[in-house]
């Protein structure tokens, strides 16, 4: 067999792999699809009972669309069903890249997947514990008068998204400072020289991202700040006891960068060992 059909069928067998791979991730997505679909009604009140405990006495949320009562609550279940299979999914995932990697990078890349998750999942616990109440309570608060405060369960969702979305994505800024050290793009140093920058920067993506309240932009600010230092103090620690690369050998014929000359005396010393045994050779035996 030549050498371009053994690529080619080692193409296949990775398309092959990665299909499966697939299938079953979805297929784990489904199951717990179908397992949470009976709840899908109380899963879409535990996402709005940060607003329902805002709204005024007597409000309520409002479905605008025909179908909005049933669907609405089905993408709530569904983006449930991804999270919790989200572990399996990056595990077929990892299977699938892990034997294209080295065994250094396997090391690196276990802990820092792991962490991303966790991180991920902790940056949306922050948003709805935390954050969701003082939105919530600010929008509420700033009804005019004569004004029904009751938002549509369709836009609440879509709402709720850009915020989880926002602080899961903040919350991986030190596996992101710790990549970039590792890999060698940026160094520490230049990480700290960075924050001025990083922190007006934490302040625009607060504003961006989140309501209008000076109250909720600090909270995403202050901790896009926070874990900023974090992954650089990190970064850091990492850094030190990354164990050094053994030096290579010079190839032959190529000079050491840190060739020293020998000094005078010595130099001439050895010219004279090299002359007298140069003679002992030209007069033989």
């Amino acid at each position: 067999m030549s050498d371009a059909e053994n690529k080619e069928e080692s193409f296949i067998s990775h398309l092959i792999e990665l299909r499966n791979r697939l299938i079953r991730a979805v297929i784990a997505v489904v199951l717990v699809f179908i397992a949470l679909f009976p709840w899908a009604n109380h899963l879409y009140t535990l996402l709005a009972q940060p607003l329902i405990a805002k709204l005024p006495q007597g409000s309520q949320m409002i479905a605008t669309g025909v179908a909005s009562t049933f669907f609405i609550p089905l993408k709530v279940a569904m983006m449930a069903a991804f999270l919790i299979a989200l572990p399996y999914v990056l595990y077929q995932i990892w299977a699938f890249i892990a034997p294209g990697l080295y065994q250094h990078e396997r090391k690196l890349a276990v802990p820092l997947l792991i962490a991303s998750v966790l991180l991920f999942f902790i940056g949306m616990s922050f948003a709805y514990f935390l954050v969701f109440p003082v939105v919530f309570g600010f929008l509420a608060g700033a009804t005019p008068e004569g004004v029904n405060f009751a938002p549509d369960i369709g836009a609440y969702l879509d709402f709720v998204m850009t915020l989880f979305i926002a602080f899961g994505v903040t919350f991986e800024v030190p596996v992101v400072v710790i990549l970039l050290v590792l890999t060698n793009m940026v160094s520490v140093q230049k990480l700290r020289e960075a924050r001025p920058y990083v922190i007006v920067g934490a302040f625009v993506i607060g504003a961006i991202f989140t309501p209008p309240d000076v109250i909720s932009q600090i909270m995403l600010a202050i901790p896009l700040w926070l874990l900023y230092e974090l992954g650089i103090i990190l970064a850091s620690i990492l850094h030190k006891v990354k164990p050094a690369e053994a030096p290579q050998a010079a190839p032959p014929g190529a000079y050491a960068s840190d060739y020293e000359p020998l000094p005078l005396e010595e130099m001439e010393a050895e010219l004279d060992r090299i002359e007298a045994e140069n003679k002992a050779k030209e007069q033989g035996p």
